[in-house]
C-alpha cells in the first residue's frame, strides 16, 4: 500500500506546486487576441559547477544549456501542435537563431534588446523566453539515484528554471511558470522540459482545452 500511496503522494505535490508557481497576466485574453506566430528563445543561463573552469569554458556551457531548452521547448510544442493542442504556431528554432544572426543578435547580447524589439525582428507576435540556474550540466543528464530523503533534505536539487511568455507588441509580461529543478524532474533537457509543460498543460494560456473551460465559465457567469 505504501509502494501506491508515496508516488501518488508525489505526484498531487508536483502538480499543486506547478499550479501556484504560474502567474498569468489578467489581461491574457485581450493582449493575446491577434496572437497567431510566437517565436522561442534561447534561455538565458547561469551556471554553478564544482569544477574550476575559465570564463570562456563556462561562458560556452551556459550557452549550450540556453540553446538546449530552446530545442527542448520547441520539440514539446512540435509534439503537441501535431495533434492541434495550441491556439498559435511557433517559429522554427531554426529560423528564429538564422533571423537573429542576420541581425548581430547573438547569445552574448540578446539580453541588451527589449522584448518589443526582438519580436518585431522577429516577426513574431509574442516571444517565450527565460532563466535557468543550474549545478549540473542538465543537458547531460543528472545522477538517476534516488532516495526519498534526497527530496526531503533538498539534496535532489540542481537549480531553478523560469518560462515566460511576452506581448510582442507591448513588452509586457503574458505568463510565467517557474519550477525548482531536482532529480524527480527529469533525467535531461528534453524530459524536464516534456514533465514540466505536461504538469502545467491545463494552465498554459494558448492550449484549446484550456480556451474551451473558459468560454464554458464566461458562459455560466453571464
Amino acid at each position: 500500500m505504501r509502494s501506491i500511496i508515496l508516488p501518488l503522494f508525489l505526484m498531487a505535490s508536483f502538480v499543486l506546486s506547478a499550479q501556484k508557481n504560474i502567474y498569468e497576466n489578467a489581461k491574457f485574453d485581450e493582449l493575446s487576441f491577434e496572437h497567431q506566430t510566437l517565436a522561442i528563445l534561447p534561455f538565458l543561463t547561469k551556471l554553478n559547477l564544482d569544477e574550476k573552469l575559465s570564463k570562456l569554458e563556462l561562458a560556452e556551457l551556459e550557452e549550450r544549456e540556453g540553446y538546449a531548452v530552446q530545442n527542448a521547448l520547441e520539440t514539446y510544442f512540435s509534439q503537441r501542435r501535431k495533434k492541434k493542442k495550441f491556439l498559435v504556431d511557433f517559429q522554427n528554432a531554426k529560423d528564429t537563431k538564422a533571423i537573429l544572426a542576420q541581425n548581430d543578435i547573438t547569445y552574448e547580447n540578446i539580453d541588451i534588446y527589449t522584448t518589443k524589439q526582438l519580436a518585431e525582428i522577429l516577426g513574431v507576435d509574442g516571444l517565450i523566453s527565460g532563466n535557468i540556474d543550474l549545478t549540473i550540466l542538465l543537458s547531460e543528464g543528472i545522477p538517476t539515484d534516488f532516495s526519498i530523503l534526497d527530496y526531503f533534505s533538498g539534496a535532489s536539487d540542481y537549480g531553478r528554471i523560469g518560462i515566460k511568455i511576452s506581448d510582442g507588441i507591448t513588452g509586457k509580461l503574458l505568463w510565467k511558470y517557474e519550477k525548482k529543478i531536482n532529480k524527480k524532474t527529469g533525467k535531461n533537457t528534453l524530459d524536464l522540459i516534456d514533465q514540466m509543460m505536461k504538469q502545467a498543460a491545463r494552465k498554459f494560456p494558448y492550449d484549446r482545452e484550456r480556451k474551451k473551460d473558459r468560454k464554458k465559465r464566461e458562459d455560466a457567469s453571464n
